[in-house]
C-alpha cells in the first residue's frame, strides 16, 4: 500500500514537471515570437519621410555629416531624409524636440559630444538624457581645430596662449575665443586649454560653429576652436590659419598641425562624436533597423571615402556601444565640468 502511494506521488510529481516545463516552452516560444513579429513589424523602414533633427545651425560639422548622411539614406531607401536645424542652447532645443516626438523612427537626433555635456552644464535641460533619448549609432569621430584669421598676429598656439597669460579676462589685450556654444566640446577644449596653461581667452558663445567661423575670419573676434571638418575649407582656401588639433595626435586631415598635446601641453585631448539618437521609447527592434539600415550607407566605398576626406573617423559597434558611449561621457564630462567650474543658467 505504500509503496502504491509513494508510485502516485512520484507519478503526480513528474507529471507536475513535465507541465512546468512545457508552460516554460510555452512561454520561451511565445516571447520569441513576439520578438520575431517586433522585428518584422519594423524591417521595412523607413515608411515615408524621415526628419533628421540637427542641433547646430547649417555650416557646421554637424550639419555637413547629417546631409551627407540624408542624400545618401534617400538614394538608398527612396523616402526623403529633411535635414532640419534646430539651434540653440548648445544643441538642447533640438534635442529636446526629439525626445518629445513619437518613437516610430521617422524623428531622429543628429548630435555631438555636447548633448553629453550639457547636463553638467546646464541648470535646466527640459528632457533627461538618460531617459528621454537612446543612441542609436555612432558615425564618426572628429577632432576640433585652434583657428585664427590669416592676419593674426598670432603665428602659433604658444604665442596666443602667452598673449593671455597673467591677465584678466574681459581686458582688450586678452584674446578672445569664438566656440560653437556653451558648453560644447570645443567650450570645454578651450576651457581645459586655460585651465593647463595659465591663460585667460575670452570666451565668445555662438550659436554653431558656422557662426563662429564668419567672425572669426572677419576679425570680429581673435580665435576659435570648431571643428575640423568645418573649419578645413577655410584652412585651405588661406582664410584662416591653423594652431593646433585638440585630438591626442595629428590629424590626417590636418597632417601638417601639431596636437595641443605635442606642443607641450600634457595629458590634453578631446575628440568628438557625432551620432544618430532616437525618442526613449522606441522600440528596440526598430532602433536595430535604423543602425543597420544607417550602417549599410556608412559602409560604401564612397561614402567612407567622402568622410575620410572630410576629416571624420569612422566609429564602429553596435547600437548598445553607442548608448555605452553616451554614459560614459555623461560621468565623464560631469567631472570635468565641475573640476573647470563650467555653469550656464
Amino acid at each position: 500500500m505504500r509503496r502504491a502511494r509513494r508510485f502516485v506521488r512520484t507519478v503526480v510529481l513528474m507529471g507536475s514537471a513535465v507541465l512546468a516545463g512545457a508552460a516554460a516552452m510555452g512561454v520561451a516560444r511565445s516571447d520569441h515570437a513576439r520578438q520575431t513579429q517586433a522585428v518584422a513589424a519594423h524591417a521595412d523602414w523607413p515608411q515615408g519621410p524621415v526628419t533628421l533633427v540637427v542641433t547646430f545651425p547649417p555650416g557646421g560639422g554637424t550639419d555637413t555629416l547629417a546631409r551627407r548622411l540624408a542624400d545618401r539614406l534617400h538614394y538608398r531607401y527612396g523616402h526623403a531624409f529633411v535635414v532640419e536645424n534646430r539651434s540653440g542652447a548648445s544643441g538642447n532645443i533640438g534635442a529636446q524636440a526629439v525626445a518629445r516626438a513619437r518613437p516610430d523612427g521617422h524623428t531622429l537626433l543628429v548630435a555631438n559630444s555636447s548633448y553629453a555635456i550639457n547636463p553638467s552644464v546646464f541648470s535646466e535641460l527640459g528632457f533627461d538624457p538618460a531617459r528621454d533619448l537612446v543612441g542609436v549609432i555612432n558615425v564618426a569621430y572628429v577632432p576640433s581645430v585652434i583657428v585664427t584669421r590669416a592676419e593674426s598676429p598670432w603665428p602659433d598656439l604658444l604665442s596666443a596662449v602667452d598673449a593671455g597669460r597673467g591677465k584678466v579676462a574681459g581686458q582688450d589685450d586678452v584674446p578672445a575665443y569664438a566656440s560653437c556654444g556653451n558648453g560644447t566640446p570645443q567650450h570645454v577644449a578651450a576651457a581645459m586649454l586655460n585651465q593647463s596653461t595659465g591663460s585667460q581667452w575670452l570666451h565668445v558663445p555662438y550659436r554653431g560653429c558656422g557662426p563662429a567661423l564668419i567672425d572669426v575670419m572677419a576679425g570680429t573676434v581673435d580665435l576659435a576652436v570648431v571643428t575640423a571638418s568645418s573649419a578645413l575649407p577655410h584652412i585651405q582656401a588661406g582664410s584662416l590659419r591653423a594652431l593646433a588639433v585638440t585630438s591626442p595626435e595629428r590629424s590626417a586631415l590636418l597632417p601638417d598641425i601639431p596636437s595641443v598635446a605635442e606642443l607641450g601641453v600634457t595629458g590634453y585631448a578631446l575628440n568628438q562624436w557625432h551620432g544618430l539618437l532616437a525618442p526613449g521609447t522606441t522600440p528596440a527592434p526598430l532602433i536595430e533597423r535604423i543602425h543597420a539600415a544607417v550602417n549599410a550607407v556608412l559602409a560604401e566605398p564612397a561614402v567612407q571615402q567622402e568622410l575620410i576626406g572630410m576629416g571624420y573617423d569612422l566609429a564602429e559597434g553596435e547600437a548598445r556601444d553607442f548608448q555605452h558611449v553616451i554614459r560614459e561621457d555623461l560621468d565623464r564630462f560631469a567631472v570635468a565640468a565641475r573640476r573647470m567650474g563650467l555653469k550656464v543658467n
